[in-house]
C-alpha cells in the first residue's frame, strides 16, 4: 500500500476526468486528507464521495477555475482554514490541462486558444505561489503533471506542446528555488485512459466536442489521465489510469525527480535527443494529411480502421462516445 498518512495531503485536481479520479482515489486509500478541486460541481462531488469511501481522512470538495488567479487563492485559503490548525500541506498536484487540436493556420481567431496557456501554465503557476510558503513549512512536495508532449512535436497541439514544455522549465526551475525545503516531482506520462482518450477536444473556436473520429486521427500522448486536455491518440497503445496513479504517488512519496508511465515511453525522449530529424518525420509520415487530403484519410488513421487495432490498443470504457462536455 505505500505511505499512509496522518497529516493532509494538499491534493490540487481537475476531478473531472479518470485519471484525475484514479489519483485522488489512490490518496484516499493511504488515508490522506484531501483539498479536491474542479469546475463541475456535480462531478466534485461525486469524486469526494467516493473518496471518503476509499478511505480518506477527510475531504474538503472547491470549486474553483485554476486559470482564474483569485480562485487560486481562494481554494489555497479553504484548505489551509480547514486544515492548518491541524495538519500540515504535504502534497500539492498541478494538473490541470486543455488542449486545442487543429493546425496553427487553420485558427480564425488566435486568442480563442489563450485558455491552453492560462490554464496548463498560469494556472499551475497561481496555485504553486500561493501554496509555496505552506509547502516550505511542511517541507513538502509538488507533483507537477507535465506531458511527453513537453518534448514530442505533434502536429494539431503546437499550444499544447509549448505549455507542457513551460511547465517542465519552470518546475525545473523551482526545484533549484525551492531547495532544499520542497522536492518537486515532474510527470511526463505517455496515452493513459481518460475523458481526453475517449475523444474530447477543444476546438479553434474554444468550443469542446467529443469525436472520436478526430481522436483516431491524431496523436496525443498528453497527460490524458490528469487533466481535462483534449488530445487524441492514433495508433498508440493506452495503459491503465490506475496503475498510472500508483505510480505517480508512489515516486512523489520517494521523492523521485521524474516519472513518466508508461515506462517505456521514456524512449521517445531518447529519440528526440539522438534523431530530431527521424522523429519529424514520423510525425509528419503518420500524422499530416496530404495537401487536398481531409483529416480522416490521416495514414495514422488509415491503419487504425484496416486492421481495428483500437480493439487491442484501447481499454473498452474510451470506446464510447458518452461524455460530458460542460
Amino acid at each position: 500500500m505505500g505511505v499512509r498518512w496522518s497529516d493532509s495531503a494538499f491534493l490540487f485536481l481537475e476531478t473531472g476526468v479518470s485519471g484525475a479520479m484514479y489519483l485522488a482515489y489512490e490518496y484516499a486509500r493511504r488515508g490522506a486528507c484531501l483539498a479536491l478541486v474542479e469546475r463541475r460541481e456535480q462531478r466534485l462531488r461525486i469524486v469526494a464521495e467516493c473518496a471518503r469511501e476509499l478511505g480518506a481522512a477527510d475531504v474538503i470538495a472547491i470549486r474553483a477555475d485554476v486559470s482564474n488567479v483569485d480562485d487560486c487563492k481562494l481554494v489555497v485559503d479553504e484548505t489551509m482554514n480547514r486544515y492548518g490548525c491541524l495538519f500540515t500541506v504535504d502534497h500539492l498536484v498541478n494538473n490541470a490541462g486543455v488542449n486545442q487540436v487543429c493546425m496553427l493556420e487553420e485558427v480564425d481567431d488566435i486568442t480563442d486558444l489563450r485558455p491552453v496557456m492560462d490554464i496548463n501554465f498560469w494556472g499551475s503557476v497561481y496555485t504553486t505561489q500561493f501554496a509555496a510558503p505552506h509547502l516550505r513549512n511542511s517541507k513538502g512536495k509538488i507533483i507537477a503533471l507535465s506531458s511527453s508532449a513537453s518534448w514530442l512535436p505533434k502536429p494539431r497541439m503546437s499550444l499544447y506542446n509549448a505549455s507542457k514544455a513551460a511547465m517542465a522549465q519552470f518546475f525545473e526551475t523551482l526545484r533549484v528555488e525551492f531547495a532544499p525545503d520542497v522536492k518537486i516531482t515532474l510527470v511526463t506520462p505517455g496515452f493513459i485512459e481518460s475523458e481526453l482518450t475517449q475523444g474530447k477536444f477543444l476546438t479553434e473556436g474554444g468550443k469542446v466536442v467529443v469525436d472520436q473520429e478526430m481522436r483516431d486521427v491524431s496523436f496525443s500522448p498528453s497527460i490524458c489521465c490528469f487533466s481535462i486536455s483534449y488530445g487524441s491518440l492514433s495508433i498508440m497503445p493506452v495503459a491503465a489510469a490506475e496503475a498510472c496513479a500508483k505510480a505517480i504517488v508512489n515516486s512523489a512519496c520517494r521523492g523521485d525527480r521524474y516519472v513518466t508511465h508508461p515506462a517505456w515511453f521514456s524512449v521517445t525522449f531518447l529519440w528526440k535527443v539522438f534523431c530530431p530529424e527521424v522523429m519529424d518525420l514520423f510525425f509528419r509520415l503518420l500524422y499530416n494529411p496530404r495537401p487536398g487530403v481531409s483529416l480522416e484519410e490521416t495514414l495514422s488513421k488509415q491503419i487504425l480502421d484496416l486492421t481495428g487495432s483500437q480493439k487491442v490498443l484501447y481499454p473498452g470504457n474510451i470506446q464510447t462516445p458518452e461524455q460530458k462536455t460542460d
